[in-house]
């Protein structure tokens, strides 16, 4: 019987690549725009548990370790290509 292939991806905390069950996922939603194609609103940042939301994911481990490693080092802000801010750090934090 063939076996299923698991997906790995890599934490953005300590780097390590692991499947992807194990990880938390960070999406930042689309953008909003109008109906002229005129940026309206940026895409909210938001821990994804489920693994099914629309958007750009990141992933971290479970860890508040390697949340405090990718918060450091500005890699949830490199990987959307948008500023987060505290706030939402905090209540990512609080979730984790």
């Amino acid at each position: 019987m063939k076996q299923k292939k698991i997906p790995l991806r890599k934490c953005t905390g300590c780097g390590e690549m692991k499947p992807k069950s194990e990880l938390v996922r960070v999406v930042k939603a689309p953008d909003v725009k109008d109906e002229q194609g005129e940026f309206v609103k940026a895409g909210e940042v938001s821990l994804d548990l489920t693994g099914k939301k629309s958007g750009r994911g990141a992933y971290i481990c479970h860890s508040e370790e390697c949340f405090l490693k990718a918060q450091k080092s500005k890699r949830l802000e490199k990987s959307f290509s948008t500023q987060i801010s505290e706030d939402v750090y905090n209540a990512l934090i609080a979730e984790l």
